[in-house]
Order: structure tokens, then C-alpha cells, then sequence
């Protein structure tokens, strides 16, 4: 969890970069944010799943598109490591010996590409992982304390951003920052554990269950986290996603 004013001083980067493009808050304003706030070229972020393909969703320049393709067709690279562990893979120098054996034909491509340094942040909410945040740098770069915290904020963010965001026919975003971090993590990560119970599930296909619903009545994952944890919505095992009870 990260302090509630760095959490919010983020929030407000990002908000901001929505502002200048006079639209919804999306996982490009957190990506073009985390660029402008941090020593780094470019960003990218992938969605990915254990149960289905993972596909990039946003990128802030050519060499950032490029790295999220490479790793997502090479399936190697920070970001896959850092998905399949579920922890932050920090590479400052692609050119490292020991780099070149781990990602063989990644770390050249990349080196190709224009990237020195990557960075991988997965975007987490207890055990449920919808994706990776990457930023690179064209030059050898560590980030101190400070700024991997801030790198781990934005990471924090974008999950929000992309697991919140109110499913509709464009998959668009929420309607504006995320305005209490902590809570919404801990509503969607309680509702889908509950779900695990409900459905005799795994945590992951009670999280699609649980998006699933949401796409189906068009609501925000918020909600329909709050109405689960409420007791308000109960999802019975065989019911699909519009069938779903809710008491009233």
C-alpha cells in the first residue's frame, strides 16, 4: 500500500493528463503521467491473463509499442517475468552479461528498439494480476526509493484504472480519478473472494465472473464488488453473467 499523499499526488498527475486531452481518465493519462514524473522514455502496459491471450492496451511512443510487442510474441522479457512472479523486475542496463542468457533474444531486440533500461511493474489487487506496467529508458537508469515508489503508485493506479473502468460496447474508462485507492483494491479483491465460495472457484475465474457481470448489466466493477461484499448480489453456480440474483 502506498502513503495516502504520494497515492494522491499521483492521482492528480494523472488526472491532469486526462484534463489536457478533455476526456475520461484511461490507462494512457497513468502511462503519459508516469513518463513526465519519472527518469524514464516511454511506457507501455499490457493486459494478460493465465486464462486467456494478453494483448498490449496502451504505449507513449514507437520504441515503448515495440517493447510490449516484442515480450507479448517472444514470450520472454521483464514483463513477462514480472507477471509470471508476480514482483517487479528492475533491469537498469539491457546490456548486463547475465540479461543477455536470461532474455536471449528479447534483450537485443529491445537493444534494437532503442530501450538500455526497463522497468516491469505488475498491476496487482490481492491475488488477481490483470497486467504489467512498463517503462523504459534509451540510457542505463536506476530508479532510488523514491522514484520506484512512485513507479509502484502508478502501477497501483492503473490497476484501479483498468479493473474499475465502466464496461461498455468502447471499454471505456471511469468517469474521473479514482478517488479512494485502498478501498476499491480491498471491495474488489474482498467481492471476488467471496465469489471463490459462492461459485467453487479459483480467485481468477471468480474475478471473470465477477467482470463478467459487470460487462453483462453495464454497471462499474465497483458496484458490483460493493453488492457482493454487501450480500446484496449473489452470483449462483450455474447462472450466466445477466442471471445473476440480486436482492432488493
Amino acid at each position: 500500500m502506498v502513503p495516502e499523499s504520494r497515492s494522491a499526488r499521483i492521482q492528480m498527475l494523472v488526472a491532469e493528463q486526462a484534463a489536457r486531452r478533455g476526456v475520461r481518465v484511461g490507462v494512457v493519462d497513468v502511462c503519459t503521467a508516469a513518463v513526465a514524473a519519472l527518469p524514464v522514455g516511454g511506457a507501455g502496459l499490457s493486459a494478460m491473463s493465465k486464462a486467456a491471450p494478453s494483448h498490449p492496451l496502451c504505449s507513449t511512443d514507437t520504441v515503448s509499442e515495440q517493447l510490449e510487442e516484442l515480450q507479448l510474441t517472444l514470450g520472454e522479457g521483464p514483463c513477462v517475468d514480472a507477471f509470471r512472479h508476480g514482483s517487479a523486475v528492475l533491469t537498469p542496463d539491457l546490456l548486463t552479461p547475465d540479461l543477455q542468457d536470461r532474455w536471449m533474444v528479447f534483450a537485443e531486440a529491445a537493444l534494437e528498439a532503442g530501450a538500455r533500461a526497463v522497468f516491469a511493474l505488475p498491476l496487482q489487487m490481492g491475488a488477481i494480476s490483470p497486467g504489467v506496467l512498463d517503462l523504459y529508458a534509451r540510457l542505463p537508469v536506476r530508479l532510488d526509493a523514491k522514484e520506484l515508489a512512485d513507479a509502484m503508485a502508478f502501477a497501483d493506479l492503473a490497476t484501479l484504472v483498468l479493473l474499475d473502468a465502466r464496461i461498455d460496447e468502447t471499454g471505456g474508462p471511469p468517469d474521473g480519478p479514482v478517488e479512494d485507492l485502498g478501498a476499491y483494491r480491498a471491495e474488489i479483491d474482498q467481492a471476488s473472494g467471496m465469489l471463490t465460495v459462492q461459485l467453487g472457484v479459483g480467485i481468477e475465474e471468480a474475478f471473470v465472473r465477477l467482470r463478467a457481470h459487470a460487462y453483462a448489466q453495464g454497471c462499474r466493477l465497483a458496484d458490483v464488488a460493493a453488492d457482493v461484499v454487501a450480500r446484496r448480489l449473489r452470483f449462483p453456480p450455474d447462472a450466466e453473467p445477466d442471471q445473476t440474483g440480486k436482492d432488493t
